[in-house]
């Protein structure tokens, strides 16, 4: 198993929740910084800060220094303009974090200071519109916000209208929008990962258990194809969550909770071509995000329910999952970041 270091976001309001962001071996992880529901987390380009979505009622976003010893120190806060922020993101340049409020189905804006801490927002950009699914699409929920391979293009998923908007991002931090990809409807788009040729991107929808395949070109997104996240037959209540690409182009992976699954698939040459290949139970319950090693050997995948983190070996020839190991405890796990 490795020993690299990992930082886990995870809940600390729900019951059996921990205390903050999490950090260390995978045999020795501690509190690296006392915060509230840090559901998703980023560290800058050179590794000096790291920042966290604190998904509560008041959206707010988080500022730490990375201390020599992985340890956080607090810098300070800022609110995100809406509710239950849970995916942050820094733009290229490094000189904006970018926050998606899911319940309020908006985007949030914060420059980032020389000293890595957050000033005033530069934006609150508020999405509209609804889905056939009217227990979950009655309006919109941003999912996430994040960049093509180029860095030119920003793109935040709506999995309240079934959409993924594509904007370009000023150098005054205002998203100025480009187009709008429409996902079939009550898809319920969650994430979306870019093929690193650039020229193909994945959306996993979580109210179907699809995966939507595009092709890419300087900020158009086209559907190709769309397939089923689970294996031919399977039933039962389930909501994909994480979507992920290996570094080379070759591998799609997918969470799968309610069947507590990892889906694997393959891609052809073009990265349009996918069949999935594999699925292997995900070492807990509520398999929410995948994240590789840093050398990509190792894929992790965050239990939300079963409070586990799972470590997986990764065939670098096939693409295929292998259990390693004992899953790590750790309570209400949402996020790993690698380092």
């Amino acid at each position: 198993m490795t020993s690299e270091r990992i930082y886990v976001g995870g809940y600390t309001s729900q019951a059996g929740g921990g205390d903050g962001i999490g950090f260390g071996p995978l045999d020795a992880i501690g509190v690296a910084a006392v915060t509230e529901d840090p559901s998703f987390l980023v560290r800058s380009a050179d590794g000096r800060f790291l920042y966290a979505a604190n998904e509560l009622d008041a959206g707010r976003v988080s500022a730490f220094r990375v201390q020599d010893d992985g340890s956080l120190e607090f810098l300070n806060d800022q609110p995100t303009g809406g509710a239950h922020p849970c995916h942050v993101e820094i733009d290229p340049t490094g000189s904006f974090l970018l926050s998606a409020n899911y319940s309020s189905g908006s985007i949030a804006i914060h420059p980032i200071a020389a000293d890595g801490s957050l000033g005033e927002a530069t934006q609150f950009l508020q999405r509209e519109g609804t889905g056939p699914n009217e227990e979950r699409q009655e309006g919109p929920h941003a999912h996430q916000v994040t960049f093509d391979p180029t860095g030119q293009y920003a793109f935040d998923v709506d999995l309240g209208s079934d959409s993924v908007h594509v904007s370009t991002l000023t150098p005054k931090g205002q998203l100025e929008a480009v187009d709008r990809l429409a996902i079939h409807p009550g898809a319920g788009p969650r994430h979306i990962a870019f093929h690193p040729s650039g020229s193909a991107a994945y959306v996993i929808n979580e109210l179907d258990s699809t995966l939507s395949v595009c092709s890419y070109g300087d900020g158009q997104l086209t559907v190709v194809r769309t397939l089923s996240t689970r294996p031919e037959g399977a039933d039962g209540e389930n909501s994909p969550a994480e979507v992920l690409v290996s570094a080379d182009g070759r591998f799609v992976y997918g969470s799968n909770r309610g069947d507590d699954t990892i889906a694997v698939f393959e891609t052809g040459a073009d990265g349009i071509d996918l069949a999935l290949i594999q699925t292997i139970g995900s070492g807990g319950s509520g398999p929410r995000h995948l994240a590789f090693s840093k050398n990509g050997t190792e894929l992790y995948a965050a239990n939300e329910k079963s409070d586990t983190i799972a470590v997986f070996a990764v065939d670098q020839t096939s693409g295929a999952l292998t259990a390693t190991g004992t899953p790590l405890s750790w309570p209400k796990p949402v996020c790993v970041l690698p380092v």
